[in-house]
């Protein structure tokens, strides 16, 4: 019996500093390919907006025979891998997959009041989060921007995420002006 290798890339839908995609994505997969002896990641990157924001991800990765590819889309979404995320291949059309939904909550950064920024901490912000979505998703990256600082959440449900995080954002007042974006 033959086997076709099969060269991929594996677009993340998902807002990951390079480190945060390591962790999360790149050396689980990596060792669970590699353990199975059904491939292994050929390299990674991580696309940038103007602004410094990561877009998405990407992961180049090789499979000993192409017919370990559900496998592959498997292993990802148990990993938590966004919807809208894609394997492209050469010559044919993208495939989308994903598991989580995303929610990015951008706090102002440069419009409140002196005080505000004085008074509260970004990490206080961090804290309640990872406590009100507890069992319903996780922050699995973040990015301080020019004029913002995101925080970036995963889990099953967009809008179990939101009403988890709606009264800290609503009453913290460096969460005043805060913009919430479905980004998966």
């Amino acid at each position: 019996m033959s086997t076709t290798p099969l060269s991929l890339n594996v677009k993340l839908n998902a807002r990951l500093q390079p480190e945060h995609r390591l962790q999360l994505f790149e050396d689980p997969l990596d060792a669970m390919l590699e353990g199975a002896g059904i491939g292994e990641i050929m390299g990674g990157g991580t696309a940038i907006t103007e602004d410094g924001e990561v877009e998405y991800g990407d992961l180049e990765i090789l499979l000993h025979d192409g017919a370990a590819l559900p496998n592959l889309i498997e292993a990802l979404e148990q990993l938590g891998a966004p919807k809208g995320s894609l394997v492209q291949r050469e010559g044919e059309p993208d495939l989308a997959f994903g598991s989580t939904e995303g929610l990015a909550l951008y706090l102002n950064g440069t419009d409140l009041p002196d005080e505000v920024y004085e008074q509260c901490d970004s990490n206080y912000v961090f804290d309640q989060i990872v406590e009100r979505i507890d069992g319903h998703g996780e922050v699995c990256s973040w990015w301080q921007g020019p004029s913002e600082t995101a925080l970036y959440l995963y889990g099953a449900s967009f809008e179990t995420m939101r009403e988890r995080i709606a009264e800290l954002v609503a009453t913290y007042p460096l969460c005043q002006g805060a913009r919430i974006v479905q980004v998966a």
